[in-house]
């Protein structure tokens, strides 16, 4: 809705229009306020972590749950004593166990701050390079094939179809002579 041409104080004979809604970055009415209304925002490097689950995806289940009976096992008729048997599990269980977190002390955060820039590079090269050169090649190969089939359709069919309505009216025919 226009406002009624009147000169204004800066001496012009139509002032600016006022739209019913309002713009886009202030709206006048409700329904376009709600529409616009701003949604809380979740920053991803400060959620919550879960620190027993710590594989919420399961990418690690094949791989690292190897526990002492996967490893070493003893068919019948070949046991050793008892007691080497239990000290072998608990040396194996307590040893894997903390020299994995040995490995994750002193690895875990250089480990997790080289697998970052990897990451980063790939996406930045997948986001800023690899899609923008795919989406490119598609549109440009669009216009050449439409191009490719108007030669095609204006060149090759009306040859193939000469030649198919050429060898439809050979006959053969197939005689065994004893």
């Amino acid at each position: 809705r226009l406002s009624p041409p009147s000169p204004s104080p800066q001496g012009f004979l139509y002032t600016a229009p006022i739209r019913e809604q309002g713009n886009i970055y202030k709206p006048n009415n409700k329904m376009m306020a709600d529409e616009l209304s701003e949604k809380p925002v979740h920053d991803v490097h400060t959620k919550e972590i879960d620190l027993v689950n710590r594989d919420p995806k399961h990418l690690n289940d094949d791989v690292v749950k190897i526990d002492f009976e996967d490893v070493i096992a003893e068919p019948e008729g070949t046991h050793s004593f008892d007691g080497i048997w239990k000290a072998s599990f608990t040396t194996f269980t307590v040893t894997k166990y903390w020299f994995y977190r040995l490995l994750s002390a002193i690895f875990g955060i250089p480990m997790a701050l080289i697998w970052g820039i990897y990451f980063a590079i790939l996406s930045f090269l997948h986001i800023w390079a690899v899609v923008p050169c795919i989406r490119s090649y598609l549109i440009e190969i669009q216009c050449i094939s439409r191009v490719y089939s108007i030669c095609i359709h204006t060149f090759c069919d009306p040859l193939f179809e000469a030649i198919g309505k050429m060898f439809s009216s050979i006959r053969a025919t197939v005689r065994k002579e004893i």
